[in-house]
């Protein structure tokens, strides 16, 4: 991760400038800058509108609306809990609560040591092995609270890879 989170306007506006003109090109653009910088930082929404001829209003909303895109910079890690009904089905309720408890925090939250960030995804495509979660784009299938302990221990104790 480690130009994750470091960024400038002229990175910004380069990944704006290679999508604007393609149809429909805020949502590919919103995804460029998140995958690039780990979040959509405040100072972007000005570039994008005026490069979209659209509104600051018209691009915060889009990024409110989807929960998949940040506004602050994620933790070292980022640990997302499927909700769909195959995992509901098979205890992703409980784990989710667990979650939420031993990491005191909430869906769309970042521990206080900055380590985890928590996000819930909507399907993993994991269902044959419910509970699923995903801890940095891996899938982990069958995660009881007891693992998801032990999973957040291991990425507290592991060194971070540099990307």
């Amino acid at each position: 991760m480690s130009d994750l989170h470091e960024w400038t306007p002229q990175l910004i506006q380069d990944e704006i400038d290679a999508l604007k003109d393609k149809p429909g090109a805020l949502l590919p653009i919103l995804h460029a800058i998140q995958d690039r910088v780990g979040f959509i930082p405040d100072q972007a929404v000005p570039l994008i509108a005026s490069s979209l001829g659209q509104t600051r209003a018209e691009i915060h909303g889009v990024i409110s609306f989807y929960h998949h895109f940040r506004t602050s910079p994620p933790g070292s890690h980022v640990v997302r809990i499927c909700r769909a009904e195959a995992c509901q089905s098979m205890g992703a309720r409980a784990l989710e609560a667990h979650a939420r408890a031993s990491l005191a925090i909430d869906y769309h939250q970042t521990t206080g040591d900055r380590e985890i960030t928590l996000e819930a995804v909507y399907c993993l495509g994991n269902c044959a092995c419910a509970p699923s979660v995903s801890v940095d784009d891996r899938v982990l299938g069958r995660v009881t609270p007891e693992r998801f302990d032990r999973l957040v221990d291991d990425l507290r104790t592991q060194p971070l890879e540099v990307k």
